[in-house]
């Protein structure tokens, strides 16, 4: 099941693990504060390790695939896969 964040006005955040039918169902407040919380867009954070050049660039660490690494982020080969 995915992971869904929610946020209340006054920025405190909930982190719940929902089905997809149930996303945009209202969230009871954790604490009983009587919040209202939204479901938020949540942000994703992918490692690039790539060769420290400009952000976005050919072969920085832009969060681009580059043709040395494995779709795990490791270096091919060396995570075990096929590398290929």
């Amino acid at each position: 099941m995915p992971i869904y964040e929610y946020a209340a006005p006054d920025g405190s955040k909930v982190e719940l693990i929902r089905p997809m039918a149930d996303a945009d169902k209202p969230v009871t407040d954790p604490e009983g504060k009587g919040r209202t919380f939204a479901r938020v867009m949540s942000t994703v954070a992918v490692g690039g390790g790539g060769s420290g050049g400009a952000p976005n660039s050919p072969g920085g660490g832009g969060g681009h695939i580059h043709s040395g690494m494995c779709g795990c982020g490791k270096r091919k080969g060396s995570c075990g896969g096929s590398g290929g």
